[in-house]
C-alpha cells in the first residue's frame, strides 16, 4: 500500500513501526512539521517536553541507560542543538543508544552563510564528532531508510549514539511510501573456536584468577555469575557495572579491593570493560596475564596487547567459554570465606568515611532492590560508587568517564519515564542540581514522579576543598548562593522536605517513594572530607606513575 506523507509525518511512522512511543524535545520552527505529525499521533507517541534542550536529551539518555531501548529527542538547529551536545557526549562516554534528531536549515541554506535562523557552521561535522554514526536526510523518501540505518548502527557491535540532520524543507515536504516496515540490520562479531579455546587454557592454568567487568557486560550478569562460581574468583566491578552481579554474592567487590585483587592476581578476564583504572593508574605486573573480552575491536590493544582476545558480544562469548572450562576444568579450592571477608574488610573501610557514608547507608535501606540511583558528581556520590550495595543491572547509572555535573535529575527524569512502576532517586549537590532544576516544571507537568536528594553545601563543594587543601586557600567561583530549595520544589507543584541526619532521610525516602508527586529532599551540609584515600584496600605495591 502507498501513502503520501510529509517527511515528518513518514519520521512519526518510522519511530512507530520500530517500536519507539516516547520522544523528548522542544518544537521549533525547523521542526514544526514533525511536531505535528506528533500531534496527530497522540494517541501512540508520548512526547515529553522541556524547559531547555539539555533535559531533553539527558532525558533520553536516561531513559536508555535504565532501559537498553533507544532514547530520542528531538531539537531544533543550532543553539537548540548545541545546548543538548554535553548530554550528546555523555551518552557516548556511557554506550547510550542515543538517537538525537535535530532540525536544520532550508536544504538550499546550508553552508551558504547567509545568517539565517539558527545557522551555525558545519552542525552535521560536530553531530559526528559525537556519535557512532550521522547522517542528513536530503528528502522526504530517505526518512525511513535512514531511520533504520541509524538504529541500525546504533545497536550494532558496541552501541553508541546516533544522529540525523533533517533540514526544514525536508520535514515539510510530501512524497509517496510504503507501508512496509524496513527491519533492522544488526551486526554481531562471530566468537571464534579458537581464541575460546586459548582463553579457556589460561584460565584452567591461573591459580588466581580475577574478573574485572564494566557496562559492556550489562547483558551477561548470570554468565559473569557462572564464571565466577566456576574459577572461585573475585567479580570487580566498575561505577557503570554495578548490580550485573548483586551485591548479596560473595564474590562481588568493587574498585576499592579491586587493586589488591589485581596485584594478587595471576590470570585477569576483562568483560566489557576498558580497564583504565588498572592499567593506567594501578600499573600491569610483568606476571599478570590478560584474557579480554570486548565487542570493540580497539579495546583490546589500546594500552597492550592481551595474552588473548575475543572480539564478541560479551554474553555471547562466555556462553562459548563456559562450557569448555567446565568440560575440562579442575576443582577449585572454596574461596567464598576469603572473599565474604574481603568484603566485611572494606564494609569497615567504608564506614569510616563519614558523613557521607551514613547518608548511603539510609539510601540503601530505603531504596527497593529494583529502584533506580542516579548519582552525580557530589561526595555522596563518589562513595555510593564504591560502597553502596547494587543488586540488579541497570540501576545504578553513573556519567562513567564524562563525569558530567549536573546531569542526574533530567537523566533520572528518564529514567522514571522508561521505569514508571520503579522507584527513581536522583542524588546530587546544590551545584549540580541547579544545572537543570528547572525541569522540576516538567517531572510535575508529566507526572514523572523521581525522588531527588540534594545535598546542599553551599558550594561546589570537592572544588572548594581542593581549593583550600591544593592551592594554598585560594578560594574564587566556588562559593554559591541558593535557594530555599523546598520552597523552590513546592513552588513548581512538587513537594519539598529538609532533612539533616541519615535517619531522618531514609523515613522521608520511604515516604517518599510512595508519593505520588515529584519530591525534592533538601539536606544541609557542610564541607566534606575527600573520600579516595580511605576507599581502598591497603596493597603492598606502590602506586605506579
Amino acid at each position: 500500500m502507498t501513502t503520501t506523507r510529509t517527511g515528518g509525518e513518514a519520521l512519526v511512522h518510522s519511530l512507530l513501526s520500530h517500536g519507539i512511543d516516547t520522544i523528548f524535545g522542544l518544537p521549533g520552527v525547523q521542526n514544526d512539521y514533525f511536531y505535528t505529525a506528533v500531534h496527530d499521533a497522540r494517541d501512540r507517541l508520548r512526547v515529553v517536553h522541556t524547559r531547555h534542550e539539555q533535559g531533553a536529551a539527558y532525558m533520553a539518555l536516561g531513559y536508555a541507560l535504565a532501559s537498553g531501548k533507544t532514547g530520542v529527542y528531538v531539537v531544533v538547529p543550532g543553539p537548540g542543538f548545541l545546548n543538548a551536545t554535553a548530554a550528546l557526549a555523555t551518552a557516548y562516554a556511557t554506550n547510550a543508544p542515543v538517537l538525537c534528531l535535530t532540525g536544520q536549515l532550508h536544504s538550499d541554506h546550508i553552508g551558504r552563510g547567509f545568517g539565517m535562523l539558527h545557522e551555525i557552521p558545519d552542525q552535521l561535522g560536530t553531530l559526528e564528532s559525537l556519535t557512532k554514526w550521522a547522517r542528513r536526510i536530503e528528502s522526504p523518501a530517505e526518512v525511513p531508510r535512514l531511520l533504520a540505518e541509524a538504529l541500525s548502527q546504533m545497536h550494532s557491535d558496541r552501541p553508541r549514539p546516533a544522529g540525523l540532520e533533517v533540514p526544514l524543507n525536508v520535514f515539510s515536504r510530501k512524497a509517496d511510501f510504503e507501508d512496509e516496515q524496513i527491519p533492522l540490520s544488526l551486526r554481531r562479531p562471530a566468537v571464534v573456536p579458537d581464541a575460546v579455546d586459548r582463553a579457556a587454557r589460561i584460565l584452567q592454568d591461573a591459580q588466581r584468577p580475577a574478573i574485572f567487568i564494566g557496562g559492556g557486560a550489562v547483558n551477561a550478569g548470570d554468565e559473569i555469575r557462572s564464571l565466577a562460581e566456576a574459577l572461585q574468583a573475585p567479580v570487580i566491578a566498575s561505577p557503570s557495572a554495578r548490580g550485573i552481579l548483586s551485591s548479596r554474592h560473595p564474590f562481588s567487590h568493587t574498585y576499592g579491593a579491586g587493586r589488591r585483587l589485581w596485584e594478587q592476581a595471576d590470570v585477569v578476564i576483562s568483560i566489557g570493560t576498558r580497564l583504565s583504572t588498572p592499567l593506567m593508574r594501578w600499573g600491569k605486573p610483568e606476571s599478570l596475564r590478560l584474557v579480554r573480552i570486548d565487542i570493540d575491536p580497539e579495546e583490546h590493544s589500546r594500552y597492550e596487547p592481551p595474552a588473548v582476545s575475543l572480539v564478541a558480544d560479551s554474553r555471547q562469548a562466555l556462553q562459548a567459554l563456559l562450557p569448555v572450562l567446565e568440560k575440562s576444568g579442575p576443582d577449585r579450592p572454596s574461596r567464598r570465606i576469603e572473599m565474604l571477608a574481603l568484603q566485611d574488610e572494606m564494609d569497615a573501610i567504608y564506614e569510616s568515611v563519614q558523613p557521607q557514608m551514613g547518608f548511603v547507608r539510609a539510601i540503601r535501606e530505603a531504596l527497593p532492590d529494583d529502584g533506580i540511583l542516579v548519582e552525580d558528581i557530589t561526595q555522596v556520590g563518589y562513595v555510593s560508587r564504591e560502597a553502596m550495595p547494587v543488586y540488579q543491572p541497570r540501576t545504578y547509572l553513573t556519567s562513567n568517564y564524562q563525569v558530567t555535573l549536573g546531569w542526574s535529575f533530567p537523566a533520572a527524569l528518564g529514567a522514571k519515564v522508561a521505569a514508571p512502576d520503579r522507584p527513581v532517586l536522583c542524588v546530587s549537590g546544590d551545584g549540580g542540581f541547579l544545572f537543570a532544576a528547572t525541569e522540576m516544571a516538567t517531572a510535575v507537568q508529566h507526572g514523572i514522579n523521581t525522588v531527588t536528594v540534594v545535598f546542599n553545601d553551599g558550594a561546589y563543594g570537592n572544588v572548594l576543598r581542593m581549593q583550600k587543601e591544593l592551592y594554598g586557600g585560594r578560594v574564587v567561583a566556588s562559593e554559591l548562593v541558593n535557594p530555599d530549595f523546598v520552597t523552590f520544589a513546592e513552588s513548581f507543584g512538587a513537594r519539598g522536605i529538609r532533612v539533616t541526619t541519615p535517619i531522618e532521610l531514609r523515613e522521608a525516602l520511604i515516604g517518599a517513594f510512595n508519593a505520588n508527586a515529584p519530591v525534592l529532599i533538601e539536606v544541609p551540609v557542610g564541607e566534606m572530607p575527600a573520600p579516595w584515600e580511605k576507599m581502598s584496600a591497603p596493597t603492598g605495591r606502590k602506586q605506579s606513575v
